[in-house]
């Protein structure tokens, strides 16, 4: 074998995940080839190169049944926008994590847009004009919240004041955490973002 020759056989493996979107519909299979992404979602394929991504969006969306959901939203010069997120439905009542494949993909798609010099986009968060209004109402609420309290413990409703104030501490946790690993920024294929990735378990 002649030395132009070597660099096909170290060619990079290919790298797939999968997940069901939903209960009812087709699985969603993604695969990493050397110089593409592939997928498959029940009849419909597609393909896109590397070099063809034009902008890629990582962010952090709990549901009801799921409080640690992450998303990658994959848009290519032609064709549809693609989701992938980091959990399956397994049944009526429950979505499975899938951290550590999700994890591995992800990372490995950055690597690949890496080493192609992609031009793409690398967004992280949420969009701009859906993040500051919806920051700002949850600023509005929270002040609101603390307001009652003050007021519940004025009349001396106890009950009361303890009552919201552990409906505040619930609604600071859960939205505050959305809102601290969705703060819209950008950032390079080589150092994408970790509140945005799941730990590898």
């Amino acid at each position: 074998m002649t030395r132009s020759e070597e660099p096909s056989a170290t060619a990079p493996e290919a790298t797939t995940y999968s997940y069901k979107p939903s209960l009812m519909g087709a699985a969603f299979e993604a695969s990493l080839e050397p110089d593409a992404l592939t997928w498959r979602a029940g009849g419909r394929t597609g393909r896109i190169p590397y070099a063809e991504v034009r902008r890629l969006r990582l962010s952090f969306r709990p549901v009801t049944m799921q409080s640690r959901r992450y998303i990658a939203e994959i848009w290519p010069a032609r064709g549809p926008k693609i989701e992938i997120a980091s959990c399956s439905w397994k049944s009526m009542v429950e979505q499975e994590r899938r951290d550590g494949a999700y994890a591995a993909f992800i990372a490995e798609l950055h690597r690949r847009l890496a080493a192609e010099r992609s031009s793409a986009v690398f967004q992280a968060g949420s969009s701009p004009l859906l993040y500051w209004p919806a920051l700002a109402l949850f600023v509005g609420v929270s002040l609101a919240l603390a307001a009652l309290i003050v007021r519940a413990l004025q009349v001396e409703a106890f009950g009361g004041a303890a009552f919201i104030a552990g409906f505040l501490c619930l609604f600071l946790w859960q939205a505050g955490t959305f809102f601290r690993r969705n703060k819209p920024g950008s950032y390079t294929p080589d150092s994408p973002p970790r509140d945005l990735i799941p730990a590898d378990k």
